[in-house]
């Protein structure tokens, strides 16, 4: 036989050989707010995560992708599912909401009632899952870093973030449970009640050591889902 004549069926096979390896990669999907946006940005928590991936030599096997939009709430995220999340076919979804849901109820009127919230975020969980995708869930972390329990919205975070924890459990669907990472880490290391500069550069958003810590927390869940 020529080489001529079985070029083409050397490249048809390595076609697809190159294909199966790509499909090998578990396409991990981080939908959330500015804090998810954020995360893809040098230093944010999803570059950590990919940082992470690589020091493990496990490039070949994970892909990260981040779907964070500024100033989303839960029924926000229920309204972009279908461009931002299924049109993608990820393997993994980590939801990080509820942030905005709760302080711009106080801040600009446009927050999330309770009831309300958990029956977006059902109807978040349920189409995702519907799609064939796994879900990993997380409570928001913080809107103050005080310790003391003087934050402004510590009881509709403590309230919202319950509501997951509940929903986690009686779904069995694992969680990433930031918001007792985060007074935990408090707690330790924050002595002077400072309101920010702890783990957030300004009560919400991630700095070094917060975008380091989510970005630990929701690697470690990643690598625990079957």
């Amino acid at each position: 036989m020529h080489l001529k004549s079985i070029l083409p069926s050397i490249i048809i096979v390595s076609m697809i050989l190159m294909a199966f390896r790509a499909d090998t990669k578990k396409k991990v999907l981080f939908f959330g707010d500015s804090i998810t946006q954020a995360g893809v940005d040098p230093g944010g928590y999803i570059r950590k995560i990919d940082s992470i991936i690589k020091a493990e030599k496990l490039s070949d096997k994970y892909e990260t992708i981040g779907a964070g939009v500024s100033g989303n709430k839960v029924y926000d995220l229920f309204l972009r599912m279908e461009s931002d999340v299924l049109a993608k076919s990820p393997d993994i979804v980590i939801i990080y909401i509820g942030v905005n849901d709760v302080w711009h109820k106080s801040s600009s009127g446009t927050g999330t009632d309770y009831d309300k919230f958990g029956k977006f975020y059902d109807a978040v969980v349920k189409k995702i899952q519907a799609s064939g995708s796994k879900v990993i869930l997380a409570t928001p972390a913080v809107i103050g870093e005080r310790i003391d329990n003087s934050n402004q919205q510590d009881g509709d975070l403590n309230l919202y973030s319950s509501w997951i924890r509940n929903f986690a459990k009686a779904n069995d669907l694992p969680l990433v449970d930031l918001r007792k990472i985060f007074i935990d880490y408090n707690l330790k290391h924050n002595p002077g009640n400072a309101e920010k500069g702890i783990l957030t550069s300004d009560r919400v958003h991630l700095n070094a050591e917060g975008n380091l810590i989510v970005a630990k927390a929701m690697w470690q869940a990643v690598k625990l889902l079957k």
